[in-house]
């Protein structure tokens, strides 16, 4: 009797350098971060998710038809052992180390590590390596590519702070990737030199005096009501309400986001 044929583990390196092994195709894919949970199943792979955070919003069925396995800083370890995952794909910012060794422990983990447009566009096509999706990845890969490149150059970029939360205030800066989108966007990031996420006061928006004052729709969800609280500040800037998700949702999220960046600065 002939034996069907089984494709042996391979072995894959992350965005973090790390070797990670993983039965091939995956089958139970455990995913830690919204953005990589939309591009699983954008690659065809929604039947293979059997776990995702609360913050998995896309695709709208993606928390109806996968198990809820707490947050993306806090997992709830007992529902994902029930999941049996063969494969766990995280984010070294969105997810917590702790949280990810205690997995590490048991399961193939995969990390993603982004900054950059190019990091991202990596990440795209990794992940279609690491779960038989090359096919699929490669040419999202390219059309996202592809869209940033058709956007103009403008001749200076607008002075900027891009907003993520409040009380206290805080800022994306620099060696983040939504500071990467920003100039793609038209946009000088007045906190560029500052790392990461800092909280800063109100007298450090002023002295900085940017010409726009971006209020991202999430982490936190700034709205409307909030444009006066940020006029008073800066009298002078424009103040106005961004779609978070397509400045920092790194995966195919990222197929609109050119288009989006066009109308902010026309």
């Amino acid at each position: 009797m002939e034996l069907p044929f089984i494709q042996p583990p391979l072995t894959f390196t992350d965005q973090i350098q790390r070797r990670v092994t993983v039965a091939y195709p995956p089958q139970r894919i455990v995913s830690l971060v919204p953005s990589q949970t939309e591009l699983l199943y954008d690659l065809g792979l929604g039947s293979r998710v059997v776990g995702v955070t609360k913050f998995c919003i896309h695709p709208a069925q993606a928390r109806q038809q996968a198990t809820v396995i707490g947050g993306t800083k806090n997992f709830d370890f007992a529902k994902i052992d029930e999941l049996k995952p063969d494969l766990i794909i995280g984010n070294k910012e969105e997810n917590y180390q702790a949280g990810i060794e205690q997995l590490a422990a048991s399961y193939p983990v995969w990390m993603s590590d982004i900054s950059t447009l190019n990091d991202a566009l990596e990440m795209i096509r990794r992940v279609g390596m690491l779960t038989g999706r090359q096919r699929e990845a490669e040419p999202l890969a390219t059309e996202i590519a592809a869209s940033f490149a058709a956007l103009p150059t403008p001749a200076t970029l607008v002075s900027a702070a891009y907003f993520i939360w409040r009380k206290p205030y805080m800022v994306a800066a620099g060696g983040t990737f939504i500071d990467d989108m920003l100039p793609r966007a038209g946009f000088r990031n007045v906190f560029g030199t500052a790392a990461r996420y800092p909280e800063i006061t109100a007298d450090q928006l002023a002295v900085a005096a940017p010409a726009v004052i971006l209020l991202s729709s999430e982490p936190y969800p700034f709205a409307e009501k909030h444009v006066a609280e940020f006029q008073k500040i800066c009298p002078s800037a424009t103040v106005r309400i961004v779609d978070g998700e397509l400045f920092s949702w790194y995966g195919s999220r990222l197929r609109h986001s050119a288009a989006y960046f066009q109308t902010l600065t026309t």
